[in-house]
């Protein structure tokens, strides 16, 4: 199976071909069928859940993974076409999320309402054609373990969020965010930090 799958990544005709047969072409997720079969490619761990108004357009070319008695609430899209979703355990997903691969969760995070996380950006850089026609380009999001991101925040490609970090409602986090911080704004900035040897957290000046 692996051969087969290097065999497909490797001939841009035969991956062409294969693309289409999985994802419809106008609506850009995967087909019907293939859908259907998403029980068999999702790998969810003990008692995890993934509410039924969830859009789940994942597919078996990339990793699905989440941990034991985590929880994707209604409305959220998750989306691992262009790059592996992991989302580790005791994490909850919040309302109406959009989770785009290839993204990394860690464990005991929470992500309130509305939260974006979006490791794909489009091209652009060609005038002569449309945004549309230049297709996309990925970078790793890594959300470390417990983390709290707050309502209708916007996580770009490529960032990390450190360990015990709480992210505040509607910021823009454009830059990594270092493990023990509070960040907010747009774009965000850290506010807040763990001072270990003081054993307290201290404002950080703008």
């Amino acid at each position: 199976m692996a051969k087969l799958t290097e065999r497909i990544r490797q001939t841009p005709r035969l991956k062409k071909n294969v693309l289409h047969l999985m994802m419809h072409p106008v609506k850009t997720r995967p087909r019907f069928w293939l859908r259907c079969l998403q029980f068999l490619y999702m790998k969810k761990g003990k008692r995890s859940v993934i509410y039924r108004s969830v859009r789940k357009d994942i597919v078996p070319f990339n990793i699905f993974l989440m941990g034991d008695y985590s929880v994707i609430e209604d409305y959220t899209v998750i989306n691992n076409a262009v790059g592996n979703i992991v989302i580790g355990s005791h994490t909850r997903i919040g309302l109406g999320n959009t989770v785009i691969g290839p993204v990394t969760i860690g464990d005991k995070v929470n992500l309130a309402q509305n939260v974006v996380i979006s490791g794909l950006d489009h091209n652009f850089e060609d005038i002569g054609k449309a945004i549309a026609e230049q297709g996309v380009s990925t970078k790793h999001i890594i959300i470390d373990d417990d983390v709290w991101i707050g309502a209708n925040c916007v996580i770009l490609a490529g960032i990390r969020i450190g360990k015990h970090v709480v992210i505040g409602a509607g910021s823009v986090v454009t830059k990594d965010v270092p493990s023990y911080s509070v960040a907010l704004g747009n774009p965000a900035k850290v506010v807040r930090q763990y001072d270990v040897e003081k054993k307290q957290w201290i404002k950080v000046s703008q």
